[in-house]
């Protein structure tokens, strides 16, 4: 039995709690009935099946009036808590179901953070201005196990392998190239030395992530193998290290479209066989998805393509 089996099993009736409330507030009977529009017989019962119920008297009777027993001065502290708590459930739940207000607890890459929510959530607070927004930050493995667990709505990441359970809703592709820095050898010839591929130096994101699976299977099946790498869990630093010439690395363009607009980087593609990442919004599979929610996958389409032609990549 857990902890939430022992105390519902058997709770106090609210109604005899009322009448309680009333009754002390009052301190007679015939008053309790007329403030709550019942008989003072009803009154009398529910006093009496509550002693009942917690097992000693609550009040003790007098000639003209009623008072509290020690136990009734008791339970008077809580039951005036509970009907407070309930006053304020009642209320926050009125103001939840006032148009535009409610809560999205959202799931990202590291990468959807950085150059994607900002825009999304710019647009979605003008729709949404008294939406509470919660944003957890994860890569797809994370996110996957946040939906999970409750802590979060929705997910922008990366399409996972399959997961029972989970709903992917496609919003992007976009495709992997060699980012390198402009002196790079193959920056210089505008083409990539396969015979050279295992021997360079790359600068990759974190081991964990989908990316690096997909990198990592994809050179697998090219029958290369990259031996020399530096892990990073930001494209930040990955693109700062690539422009230093640390190595070369394996982004989407549009990760890096400011730095190729200016020259500080080069992209190159992969090969004759692309490598394209799918990008979209996770859910419980079957959960009817809110008018908030169907607008913020909207807007995350609306930004990604924004993006990914201002890089070329459509």
């Amino acid at each position: 039995m857990n902890e939430l089996d022992s105390w519902v099993g058997e709770p106090l009736d609210s109604r005899q709690l009322l009448a309680f409330l009333q009754l002390a507030k009052t301190g007679s009977f015939t008053l309790a009935a007329r403030e709550m529009n019942l008989s003072q017989s009803a009154v009398s019962h529910s006093i009496r099946a509550l002693e009942e119920a917690v097992g000693c008297r609550v009040f003790d009777r007098l000639t003209k009036k009623v008072v509290l027993t020690q136990a009734g001065e008791h339970l008077l502290h809580h039951a005036e808590k509970i009907f407070r708590e309930m006053a304020a459930a009642k209320t926050s739940l009125a103001h939840l179901g006032k148009w535009g207000r409610g809560r999205l607890r959202i799931g990202a890459t590291p990468t959807a953070c950085q150059y994607i929510l900002p825009a999304v959530l710019r647009e979605f607070k003008e729709s949404f201005p008294d939406f509470q927004i919660m944003i957890e930050p994860g890569d797809t493995p994370d996110a996957v196990e946040a939906l999970r667990q409750s802590r979060i709505d929705l997910a922008l990441a990366l399409e996972p392998r399959r997961e029972d359970g989970v709903e992917f809703i496609p919003v992007f592709k976009d495709e992997l190239a060699f980012i390198l820095p402009p002196l790079h050898p193959w920056a210089q010839a505008r083409k990539v030395d396969r015979a050279e591929l295992a021997k360079q130096n790359y600068v990759l994101y974190n081991r964990k992530s989908q990316t690096f699976r997909l990198v990592d299977e994809y050179f697998r099946e090219e029958r290369v193998t990259l031996h020399s790498f530096i892990e990073l869990g930001s494209m930040e630093a990955i693109k700062e290290l690539v422009k230093l010439g640390l190595g070369v690395s394996i982004l989407a363009s549009w990760i890096a479209q400011d730095e190729i607009a200016s020259g500080a980087l080069v992209a190159l593609p992969l090969g004759r066989r692309k490598l394209v990442r799918s990008w979209g919004v996770m859910h419980w599979k079957g959960r009817r998805l809110t008018l908030a929610e169907e607008t913020f996958i909207g807007l995350c389409r609306s930004v990604s393509e924004n993006l990914l032609q201002r890089a070329g990549e459509v």
